[in-house]
């Protein structure tokens, strides 16, 4: 059974060798922030296995750490770079600019809301 549980943690650490040339490849930082959620991920797993595997509840409470740190480096991510706004949104649009009133067409309308 340990040796199961290590061969699952060598697959692991490969998918994070396969991560790291996705780092290096890929063309925007939203591919590196996913590549690094892969790390956090995969590192988690690999302590929780090799924690079971060689029996050291350490590991365990390391493996909660980097679970917490991968959730602040996402957190942080969409704070600086913030969410991609879908095309069409208000967001994309050219805002209206308002029109200076002309007396001789009547009161001006109040469109906006109080």
């Amino acid at each position: 059974m340990n040796l199961l549980l290590v061969a699952a943690a060598g697959f692991l650490l490969l998918t994070i060798l396969f991560g790291l040339i996705r780092v290096l490849r890929g063309p925007g930082s939203g591919d590196r922030m996913l590549t690094a959620q892969l790390f956090g991920t995969s590192g988690v797993g690999i302590l929780l296995l090799l924690g079971f595997a060689l029996d050291q509840p350490a590991l365990v409470d390391v493996a909660l750490v980097f679970a917490l740190l991968a959730v602040v480096a996402a957190v942080a991510f969409v704070r600086q770079h913030g969410l991609p706004e879908p095309a069409g949104t208000p967001m994309h649009e050219k805002p209206v600019e308002e029109q200076p009133h002309d007396p001789a067409h009547g009161p001006a309308e109040d469109t906006h809301d109080r």
